[in-house]
């Protein structure tokens, strides 16, 4: 029997909640499971019956970000693969998932790293486990994100010191700088995120869509997607610098967690953590 990357169920009249099923690799997004999630959100937006869609993860994280070990051909959402391709296909996704009528919700646990806190920080709401491990550590020697998130979700300073560190911070950390609505002891995260999911459900879905649209217009209003389309091309700068073009050129030489604790291993974090 052919694996499921994305597992979907129904927790809750009216809720769909899908499950990235990669344990084994901390669920990093390969083409698969990019694939198969928005296949099953693009069948859950045009669903009459939910008002309400929910991404966890399986096992000990949600997302330890997008899977190095492996090409990613953009098989979801093909764009033309001139210089910064991927930087502009992935934010084409994530905006999509803004602009889908149902309410998404990110629920997030243990390592949610680089393009898991991307895939995050493009649902509508975000519910963490107080010790959630949240960060965005290439930019130490890869690039700037692919979605600079940061600074339009966290403000300035903030922003800005995890763009400078590529440090990580706790759910709690995360709930105080404005990244995450509320946070929880992991093992009452699912119960506290469906609850939630249940509120926002008893609201008809054509009110739903308007509300979640009338948020996202006013950020728009303000700059955010026109703003984050920006740094994606500057992302694009990133692979050109020669640190990160020395740093890329090994990963394919050598093994991947090699590469990642060679980076890390100054900061004493993430795989060199003690």
């Amino acid at each position: 029997m052919t694996k499921l990357n994305v597992l979907v169920d129904q927790p809750s009249e009216r809720i769909l909640r899908f499950t990235l099923n990669r344990p084994e690799k901390r669920n990093a997004l390969n083409d698969e499971i990019r694939n198969e999630l928005f296949q099953e959100l693009r069948k859950g937006d045009r669903k009459k019956d939910i008002s309400v869609m929910i991404i966890r993860g399986s096992g000990e994280a949600f997302s330890a970000g997008y899977d190095l070990s492996q090409p990613n051909n953009a098989v979801e959402r093909s764009i033309a693969k001139t210089d910064g391709w991927w930087s502009r296909h992935v934010v084409n996704n994530w905006f999509e998932i803004w602009d889908m009528s149902t309410p998404v919700i990110a629920q997030v646990h243990g390592w949610c790293l680089a393009g898991g806190t991307e895939l995050a920080n493009a649902c509508d709401l975000i519910y963490v486990a107080d010790d959630a491990k949240i960060g965005y550590p290439p930019v130490r020697l890869m690039s700037p994100p692919d979605m600079q998130w940061q600074t339009w979700m966290m403000g300035m300073r903030r922003g800005m010191e995890a763009l400078l560190t590529g440090d990580h911070m706790t759910g709690l950390e995360a709930v105080s700088s404005g990244m995450a609505n509320r946070s929880f002891p992991e093992s009452d995260l699912d119960n506290g995120v469906l609850k939630i999911a249940e509120r926002i459900a008893k609201i008809p879905n054509d009110l739903l869509a308007l509300n979640k649209r009338a948020a996202h217009r006013a950020m728009e209003a303000a700059g955010i997607r026109n703003g984050i389309r920006a740094t994606a091309d500057i992302q694009a700068l990133g692979f050109h610098q020669n640190s990160s073009k020395e740093y890329m050129g090994s990963l394919g030489q050598r093994d991947l967690k090699e590469s990642l604790s060679e980076r890390d291993k100054k900061f004493g974090d993430y795989r060199e953590e003690n």
